[in-house]
Formats: structure tokens, sequence, C-alpha cells
């Protein structure tokens, strides 16, 4: 008789990860086994990424997303709007690992990711490429600006909700023409399902 599988697969060495807390390793792996979900890796030995993540289409997807960031332990970095890290919610945000963007700096959002990636030892940087929970039809090129201009790979995830699983893909590496990376990208998230939609 096979195992059941996980609902977190093996942590890799290399994988930045926070100060190690039982607690919260344990609530987050509890939310997700309540909600039936599972992480399928491999995870990639990376020490830095710009991770993606899709089909965005649901609130949910933020729940199961911080409670896999939960389980995992790992350092992953977001940038937020600056305006709302006001008190008590900045702290809150800072403690997920949310950095506040400064729209007037001249670096802009890419310039500002780059320069965190390049800057640390250790570091996932994270976000959605559709942008927002709506249908679109164009996904914004931001992450592969950040990740050929930071010299890091992109590591896909995806959500799939038939089956509840919170997905790892292989590492992709920038070619250089960003249209075509754009292309294969999205026509291997085709076959994942998100909670109202897949991608388009």
């Amino acid at each position: 008789m096979s195992k059941p599988e996980p609902v977190v697969p093996a942590i890799p060495p290399n994988m930045p990860q926070v100060k190690p807390n039982a607690f919260v390793r344990w609530l987050g792996r509890t939310i997700l086994r309540l909600g039936g979900w599972r992480i399928r890796g491999p995870l990639p030995d990376l020490a830095k990424a710009v991770v993606i993540a899709a089909p965005h289409s649901s609130n949910w997807d933020g729940l199961w997303g911080l409670a896999a960031k939960m389980a995992l332990g790992v350092e992953a970095r977001i940038l937020g709007k600056d305006k709302l890290f006001w008190w008590p919610l900045g702290a809150v945000l800072r403690r997920l690992g949310v950095v506040p963007l400064d729209r007037s700096s001249p670096q802009g959002t890419v310039g500002q990711a780059v320069a965190m990636i390049r800057d640390s030892e250790r570091i996932w940087f994270a976000l959605a490429p559709e942008g927002t929970r709506k249908p679109v039809q164009e996904w914004k090129s931001g992450f592969i600006r950040i990740a050929r201009m930071a010299q890091v790979p992109i590591v896909p995830a995806y959500f799939h909700y038939p089956e509840k699983i919170i997905g790892f893909g292989a590492p992709f590496h920038t070619s250089g023409d960003d249209v075509a990376d754009m292309a294969a990208i999205r026509q291997w998230y085709r076959p994942w399902i998100g909670r109202n939609r897949g991608t388009f």
C-alpha cells in the first residue's frame, strides 16, 4: 500500500527560509490539510528566483498562498503599495514579507525589484503576472524583465482548484526574447484551473 502524498514536499537546502517557527509551520500545514490542499513539488533548489503564481482568479488564492508560505517556511518578498503601510497593518505586512513600493523612485517597480534581488543573498521575489483577479488577455511582462535583469530564473507556481494543488514547475531561464518567453510560460500554464477560471 503506497503512502499518501504529503501536504508539503521536501524542503531543498538552498530555498530561502525564514527563522524556524514550528507553530507557524504547523498552522500553515493545518490550514492546507483542513482545506484539502497540498503542495506539489519538487521545490526548486534555488537561493534566488522570481516566483510567479497563476491563475489568480479569487481572493481565496491569498489565503491558500499564505498558508503555503507558512507551511514551507519560505522567505518570499512581495512589493506592495506604500500607502498600505500604516500602523498596525504595516507591521503585519512586513512580517508577511511585503516590502513597500516607492512610487517616486526613478528606478520604477522593475528597478526596485531588481535591486532588492541583487542586494540579497537569498530571496524569492513573488508576484501574480496577471496583476488582477479579473480575466486579462495580456499578462504584465515585468516579471520577465526583472528575472532577465537580475539574472535569476523564473519559477512558475500554480493554483489548480479541481484537485486542490499548489504546484511548482521547473525553473525557466529567460532567453532575451521577452515575447517568446511570455508565450512559452503562458502555454505551460494552460492545464491549470483557478477557482473561477483558467488562464488565457
